[in-house]
């Protein structure tokens, strides 16, 4: 392309008009969208483009979606449907492959792993637990995958927040309060499935019992449906701990890149960036939990089962990470989607 336009300059003295003829046409410039928008049309591109793309991030500074190809014919694809084409290295069959090989030969507690668009790696990380015997193992399991890997260390450690919006209580046990939702027209809560698991009828912060626990899933999965049994209003919204609330009015997919807000019952509310999605998460305590959004947004014992939102759209369910709201770290969040889907729900 770019030989073809030195060509036609160089040719430019026959006619204006013969240089112009031979320009190469511009790259359309991609569109700027919300991160819910680019969430939607990186969903398209991925149905279109198939085995060809490998990965979506969306662009917080420039408001645009990057789409990772394999080839310039992938990259025209994206562009004509305004967003942004980056041709990478490894395909997302040869990361499912690296992230395969990780669960049969480097399942350790104290670890994860998650695929990183932005880097176009699956990215394995080691918290303070993981031994000198199993960092080495670990290392050279990701070192034989090659290129489609990388790891590193974390000070902090990974274990479930048991202890969102607003508390919910039982059994000697808090957790956080996810989304108010609707299912057969009646009124549940989400929460995570580590606190439903652990405790069955739940009060809220002043003592008085709210409701019963319909489903739990966890491990694996981390989203638990409880029954209001209360006659306590149930807005479909998300306390700001300011004396204001955010509405809910939607679910929608996380997108690696897009600014979210967390808000627990311990640390209350606080922002951050996704940074990460399908995270397989290897809790100290054996539990396994696959499919989280990863993001550096901070948590603390407590704050499992709270809100991850993003405006109007419900995101996730705090499930666990590692540091604290002091010193930083990085949380995983079961996404909403796959809970109400699993539940037959709806925000309500």
């Amino acid at each position: 392309m770019a030989g073809a336009g030195v060509t036609a300059l160089i040719a430019a003295a026959v006619t204006f008009q013969t240089a112009n003829a031979s320009e190469a046409p511009k790259t359309p410039e991609p569109q700027t969208l919300s991160a819910v928008a680019a969430g939607k049309l990186a969903s398209t591109l991925g149905k279109d483009l198939g085995t060809d793309a490998a990965g979506t991030f969306y662009d917080a500074k420039a408001k645009s979606l990057v789409v990772n190809v394999l080839d310039e014919t992938a990259a025209k694809t994206v562009q004509a449907a305004g967003a942004k084409a980056r041709i990478v290295e490894n395909s997302l069959a040869e990361i499912k492959s690296a992230r395969t090989t990780l669960k049969q030969d480097a399942t350790i507690p104290g670890t994860s792993w998650v695929t990183d668009p932005t880097t176009n790696k699956v990215v394995v990380t080691a918290d303070r637990t993981v031994s000198k015997a199993e960092w080495s193992k670990l290392s050279k399991v990701v070192h034989g995958l090659g290129s489609v890997a990388e790891v590193k260390r974390t000070q902090g450690e990974f274990k479930p927040f048991i202890a969102g919006g607003d508390a919910i209580t039982g059994s000697g046990g808090r957790c956080s309060l996810g989304f108010n939702v609707v299912k057969g027209g009646q009124p549940y809560f989400i929460t995570a499935g580590h606190c439903t698991e652990a405790i069955s009828t739940w009060s809220d912060s002043s003592g008085n019992v709210i409701g019963t626990n319909e489903q739990s899933d966890f491990p694996d999965n981390d989203f638990g449906l409880v029954k209001y049994t209360s006659t306590v209003d149930h807005p479909s919204e998300v306390d700001l701990y300011n004396g204001s609330t955010q509405k809910i009015t939607k679910a929608a997919d996380a997108t690696v890149g897009e600014k979210v807000q967390r808000s627990g019952s311990t640390t209350q509310v606080h922002s951050g960036t996704v940074t990460g999605l399908d995270a397989t998460v290897n809790y100290g305590n054996g539990d396994i939990v696959n499919g989280l959004i990863q993001t550096d947004v901070c948590a603390e014992p407590g704050d499992s089962g709270g809100s991850l939102f993003d405006g109007e759209s419900a995101i996730g369910l705090t499930s666990g990470g590692s540091g604290d709201c002091t010193s930083g770290g990085e949380t995983f969040f079961q996404p909403v989607t796959e809970a109400l889907s699993t539940f037959g729900a709806q925000i309500g």
